[in-house]
């Protein structure tokens, strides 16, 4: 399947409503994760192009922001509409350049969607206040209104959802965006691009450019006329631009890594919670922020949920993602192989059990078997450090206050998942668990009408929902006065 045949298929940057090359000329070769073959490039833009990109978006502010919110909620519904109907395609253009099962392809696909069609709607109940003064002859009134250039830098592993989720509130609410995507993935972003366009977005109002990330993202981080930056990516990056940030004062949403611990307790519905694993941990192969990192079973029902959760991670299908049949795709590179190869070793040199995989695929290239440990030491890399790979640690524990201090170990904060069925257990550990999201009986959160993000070094905002709006907004207080005249 050759993408480059592919109606949505673009090799050119998006800015001020062109498609344009880099000044330089240079480009940036895209492999394909499951054969490592180049399935195309695109430029490799610098600082100049993202100035173009931030001056563009600027320019094109007065005019979106000046639109009524029933205006870009329409358009923004035009371009729901254009990537449902083009569905298939994007995923197979998803799949291609990132690795995941065209099931799940598909199905980010409807996701990121989805963060369209509810702020399309949530465009219309951006309220203010009025406010009671003290004084007879005045009036308080609150009002907000959208901040300016956005600048969005998303990863590999949700190359459409990640944009959407960013993208949706800002245009929503009346700010122009620059949207930087990962090399590995630019091909989602650019065809996202093309849909905009196509519903009839101004010029300027959305942008893509692709280049060198440390070049790019200097420029969106320091450039005064961007107000606001959204990152999604490592703590360690989130940092230097949050720092980079502080020199102008921006608005920052960071959503970062993730540790996240899965809990079973002794009165859990087992077969729902090897569920739940399974979709938490090996879900695009274990390469998500939120998935199952830590995996605390209680003694009761720990030799139990293992036999299960080895039985059903036996039945996940390795291959190349293209194939119907696939549920787990290949490592995005060798790199992020080598990591999880590293931490099986580790694991089990102090001591843990391999109950199955442990080891590359015989599929070779960037294939790796789905993993389970089991008798996992604290001390092993794997217990603090995150994956970001199909490997599952699994850990005993006696006891409710025993776990809840074990799973808020952890400098991270983004989710955490847990079963019972005891009422009680429910609402206390949802309360103790020191994380942004909690899973209560389910291994899948994520939505668009509820608040993702997380807390600790694990990030700062939330996406989606009523309050995802928020961090794009500012609010103004107005005192009207002499009222009584």
């Amino acid at each position: 399947m050759d993408i480059k045949s592919f109606n949505l298929f673009k090799d050119k940057c998006f800015i001020n409503g062109e498609w344009i090359k880099a000044i330089s000329g240079e480009e940036i070769s895209v492999n394909n994760p499951a054969t490592l073959k180049e399935i195309g490039t695109v430029p490799k833009c610098g600082k100049d192009e993202t100035k173009q990109a931030i001056e563009a978006a600027n320019a094109s502010w007065p005019e979106w922001r000046s639109k009524s919110a029933k205006e870009r909620s329409t358009i923004m519904k035009k371009w729901f509409d254009l990537i449902m109907s083009n569905k298939e395609e994007l995923a197979q253009m998803m799949t291609i350049e990132q690795g995941k099962p065209l099931n799940e392809a598909r199905g980010e696909i409807v996701y990121g969607a989805s963060f369209i069609e509810w702020f399309a709607e949530e465009a219309k109940r951006i309220y203010g206040d009025t406010i009671p003064d003290p004084l007879i002859d005045r009036r308080i009134l609150v009002l907000k209104q959208p901040v300016g250039v956005v600048a969005s830098i998303t990863p590999w592993n949700f190359p459409n959802a990640m944009i959407t989720r960013k993208c949706a509130p800002a245009l929503a609410v009346g700010c122009p965006v620059v949207i930087k995507p990962a090399s590995q993935t630019p091909y989602s972003a650019l065809a996202l691009a093309m849909l905009a366009e196509q519903a009839g977005f101004p010029k300027g109002t959305l942008n893509v450019i692709t280049g060198k990330a440390s070049e790019i993202g200097e420029e969106l981080a320091t450039n005064p006329t961007v107000r606001k930056l959204s990152f999604t990516g490592s703590t360690e990056i989130g940092k230097v631009l949050m720092a980079k940030c502080a020199g102008t004062v921006k608005k920052v949403s960071m959503e970062l890594g993730g540790h996240a611990p899965f809990i079973v307790f002794d009165d859990a519905n087992i077969d729902d919670a090897v569920i739940g694993a399974i979709q938490s941990k090996f879900r695009n192969t274990g390469q998500t922020c939120v998935c199952a990192n830590r995996i605390y079973a209680q003694s009761g029902i720990y030799e139990e949920f293992c036999q299960k959760f080895v039985k059903a991670a036996s039945e996940l299908k390795v291959g190349d993602g293209l194939h119907e049949e696939t549920t787990s795709g290949p490592m995005i590179d060798e790199q992020s192989l080598e990591k999880v190869e590293e931490h099986v070793q580790d694991a089990v040199q102090l001591g843990a059990k391999v109950a199955i995989g442990g080891s590359k695929h015989s599929l070779g290239l960037n294939f790796f078997q789905p993993t389970i440990l089991t008798d996992v030491t604290p001390e092993a890399k794997i217990t603090s450090e995150e994956t970001f790979g199909p490997v599952a640690p699994v850990y005993k524990f006696k006891d409710e206050n025993e776990v809840i201090e074990l799973a808020n170990n952890s400098p991270y904060g983004l989710a955490s998942y847990f079963y019972s069925r005891d009422i009680g257990r429910i609402w206390r550990v949802s309360e103790a668990l020191e994380y942004g999201m909690v899973g209560v009986n389910t291994g899948l959160t994520s939505k668009a009408e509820a608040p993702f993000g997380g807390i600790k070094e694990s990030g700062l905002g939330r996406e989606g929902s009523k309050y995802g709006v928020d961090d794009f907004l500012e609010v103004k207080y107005v005192n009207m006065c002499g009222l009584d005249k």
